[in-house]
């Protein structure tokens, strides 16, 4: 099991492959906001819903200084199949040995119907400017999230 981030800690840096194979760095975003979410995987109904609320409020998110990048375990071309599907505006990269996931503590034993399995943790983490975790949200629901995270940065 992953160690959760706290606020405060330095954000675990990491580059990776886009939809398009080119590599998104989290130090290319240094001096702006950076939204890292989590999920475990496109083309389903909730990951799905979570990439299209990102996608809606992006424009809102980057006016307020945040860039938005979505993690999961996915080869690219999922990713592309999936940007292409549902018109996202997200920057989603690919994490297939699930290093990223483990070091941001979004993989681990998570509970599943009832059942203990280990997968990804839906997650979110906001990370400052200077690549400090500045919150981190564990076991989020993929529906009114985006709401919620809006909400708690003051926006």
């Amino acid at each position: 099991m992953s160690e959760r981030l706290q606020p405060g800690d330095t954000a675990p840096a990491f580059t990776l492959p886009d939809a398009d194979g080119n590599e998104v760095s989290l130090a290319d975003h240094k001096g702006r906001k950076v939204i890292v979410y989590f999920y475990p995987s496109a083309l389903t109904p909730g990951c799905t819903k979570q990439a299209c609320d990102f996608t809606d409020n992006l424009a809102f998110l980057t006016g307020h200084g945040y860039d938005v990048i979505g993690v999961s375990p996915d080869k690219p071309e999922k990713l592309a199949k999936f940007r292409e599907k549902e018109d996202l505006k997200v920057t989603l990269v690919s994490d297939p040995e699930k290093e990223t996931l483990t070091a941001y503590g979004a993989y681990g034993e998570k509970k599943l119907y009832g059942k203990t399995v280990t997968g990804v943790i839906r997650s979110t983490v906001v990370v400052d400017e200077a690549g400090k975790v500045e919150h981190a949200f564990y076991n989020v629901k993929a529906t009114g999230h985006v709401a919620k995270i809006i909400k708690d940065l003051g926006l």
